[in-house]
């Protein structure tokens, strides 16, 4: 008879001649090589949301080998290093066509008003004077950076837009409401030190309120309604998809240099690009608002979602507006190109303030800040796994 008895690789046959015995053949593929999670096999116990005996789903629930931070979310098991780079490419092309859309929408509303075409567009598009139209395009053009990102993740990466808003992966709804109100403490906080400071003064409320008309109550609608969508929208764009595809396209080691590399490269590029978003602008308010990127951003990737993020911005935004619009100029407080330096001290205040207040918060709640590893749910009947 022929012995048909396997070698294996050093050359040797395995001890005894029971097939049951013989080592397992090696894996034909590798982590990160395709689609199919690490160690995934048919028939074995499977991952969170897989059937037994079936194959992984186009969109995995889980779609992480490992726990992973934040800004290492992408860098699940089909990751390539041109992911992240095509994924900024699409989410340049989708911020242009919406501004494309906002100036045709533009365009529309300065032919069907009556008078002038050149007139009605100037009028429009003179931020002097903010008209409910202008508010509403600028506002919802920002939002729909939400929607941007979703489809970037979702057709560069097969992922879930969920993972774009927290690691559990979800928005964290309880735990946003409780930072929306440790971001109302911290700006009582910054409204204590203001007193005190010298350039304090400068806010004159002598001038009285302003007149309360039909546009005014249009403006404040609209404020009210979709300023959460733009402060959103902008979280989604700098410190959700940006952080993640730079954080996973240089986090392409496990050392530790290369983690706190990725990390703080991301953070820094992030928080710039937020700041030079906003226009023309000195110095101190660039700075002012590159501090607030940094801190937002440090506090996005220790809580693992952008919940804290999106309620400080929220609640910063409904105050210049509410102000504005009630004893202020809304034109200015859009265009505001230059402030003090006796600014920082008041922005330090206020996001020291809410991120000791959150990070205190986030570790009495037990609030997750990487991924959970899939774990093999046990059942009856499961034949035992082969590889």
């Amino acid at each position: 008879m022929t012995d048909q008895t396997p070698e294996r690789q050093d050359g040797r046959r395995p001890k005894g001649s029971d097939p049951a015995s013989w080592p397992p053949p090696p894996p034909t593929t590798y982590p990160g090589q395709s689609g199919v999670p690490p160690g995934y096999v048919p028939g074995a116990p499977p991952y969170a949301g897989f059937p037994a005996s079936a194959e992984p789903p186009e969109f995995p629930p889980y779609p992480h080998a490992e726990p992973l931070p934040y800004h290492l979310m992408l860098r699940n098991w089909t990751y390539v290093w041109w992911k992240p780079v095509a994924g900024l490419g699409l989410l340049l092309v989708l911020f242009l066509a919406v501004q494309f859309l906002v100036a045709g929408v533009f365009f529309v509303i300065a032919a069907v008003r009556p008078g002038s075409f050149l007139e009605n567009l100037e009028g429009l598009s003179d931020l002097s004077t903010i008209t409910p139209e202008f508010l509403l395009l600028l506002n919802l053009s920002l939002g729909a950076m939400i929607l941007a990102t979703w489809v970037t993740i979702r057709v560069v990466h097969r992922m879930r837009p969920r993972w774009l808003a927290s690691v559990a992966p979800k928005m964290r709804w309880r735990f946003f409401w409780v930072c929306v109100g440790l971001s109302v403490v911290a700006l009582v906080a910054q409204t204590g030190i203001s007193l005190v400071l010298p350039g304090s003064e400068q806010v004159d409320l002598g001038g009285g309120v302003n007149d309360f008309t039909a546009t005014t109550a249009a403006l404040a609608l609209i404020v009210l309604l979709t300023t959460p969508f733009q402060a959103a929208g902008e979280e989604y764009l700098f410190r959700g998809y940006l952080m993640q595809a730079i954080g996973s396209l240089l986090g392409f080691r496990s050392d530790r240099w290369v983690q706190l590399m990725a990390k703080w490269t991301a953070l820094f590029v992030t928080s710039f690009l937020f700041a030079l978003a906003h226009g023309a602008q000195n110095f101190p308010l660039f700075f002012d608002r590159f501090m607030f990127g940094m801190i937002a951003g440090w506090l996005i990737l220790h809580t693992g979602g952008l919940e804290v993020g999106i309620a400080m911005h929220i609640l910063n935004n409904f105050l210049a507006f509410g102000f504005a619009l009630t004893v202020g100029d809304l034109g200015e407080s859009l265009n505001v190109s230059e402030i003090s330096w006796w600014n920082i001290p008041l922005t330090l205040t206020q996001s020291g303030v809410y991120a000791l207040l959150v990070i205190m918060v986030a570790r009495r709640m037990g609030i997750q800040n990487r991924t959970r590893q899939p774990v093999a749910e046990p059942g009856p009947e499961l034949a035992p796994a082969t590889v």
